[in-house]
């Protein structure tokens, strides 16, 4: 995301920010339009499962989430009472978790609402942090998917383990899975796309992705076809990533997605406790 338009967005977003009792909070209404929805009723639902994560981390959503009425202008001079929503900064932030991932709204909303100062340069940072993360998850779903599609079709884990080895062999210019956890010095036990860049991992992830595509398209079976479909498939995203002059084995390692995970988990608890309204 361009840095003006994290510029843009954060003067946004804080132009909306009320204050009560000393706690920051957004109107639902207000955040609707923010998060780049159209219709009250779709935001609803996404306001209904921030709700549920909320009871799921053992906070109370009469806290985050307290209903409120107002009064708005009709035209006229008239005015008519409007159910809305007082939210606080973990709320707001459960609603962005929860939200279309393709808004550019929510990309940003995900990390303002995350990081208690309001320095830019930090939330760049964690927007960064959080799409290495959803990248990761990307790619966990769809080698989960390709596991499952490949032992329908005659292959055991032995076989997904080596289909997986053979396609990151050609992704990586000819080291092995083995030889890029060596270079990165991670240990043998742990995935090698925990430590990888979040272009990496995007790449790993599209290559998966059109195997599990063409597996159903063209019904593939064996280990040796889907084998054949998946170094060929890397391959060519391979030269995608050669021809921006990107090449996935010269990339130096990043920070353990692990730790990351913890770090996010921790700021969420933080959020959620510095951000309770009083009763």
């Amino acid at each position: 995301m361009e840095k003006e338009i994290i510029k843009k967005l954060k003067k946004t977003f804080e132009d909306y920010a009320q204050e009560a009792e000393g706690v920051e909070f957004w109107f639902a209404r207000d955040l609707q339009v923010l998060l780049g929805y159209d219709k009250w009723e779709n935001f609803v639902h996404v306001i209904e499962k921030a709700k549920i994560a909320c009871k799921k981390s053992g906070h109370s959503t009469n806290d985050h989430f307290p209903d409120v009425k107002k009064m708005v202008d009709i035209g006229s001079g008239a005015k008519r009472e409007i159910e809305d929503i007082m939210l606080t900064r973990y709320a707001c932030y459960l609603i962005a978790q929860n939200g279309d991932p393709r808004k550019e709204e929510i990309a940003f909303a995900q990390s303002y609402f995350a990081v208690q100062t309001r320095k830019q340069e930090l939330i760049e940072q964690r927007i960064a942090l959080v799409e290495r993360l959803n990248a990761r998850q990307k790619l966990v779903a769809s080698e989960t998917e390709l596991s499952k599609l490949i032992y329908e079709r005659g292959v055991d884990d032995d076989g997904f383990a080596r289909i997986r080895s053979k396609g990151d062999q050609v992704l990586f210019g000819g080291k092995t899975t083995a030889q890029m956890k060596n270079k990165f010095g991670v240990p043998q036990s742990r995935p090698l796309a925990d430590f990888l860049p979040t272009i990496t991992i995007t790449a790993k992830n599209l290559a998966t992705e059109i195997t599990n595509f063409s597996i159903k398209k063209d019904d593939l079976k064996g280990e040796k076809s889907i084998s054949k479909e998946h170094m060929r498939n890397n391959a060519d995203v391979r030269k995608l990533l050669n021809k921006r002059g990107i090449k996935p084995e010269e990339l130096p390692p990043e920070e353990d997605i692990k730790k990351l995970e913890i770090e996010v988990k921790k700021g969420e608890q933080m959020i959620a406790n510095t951000s309770k309204r009083k009763k």
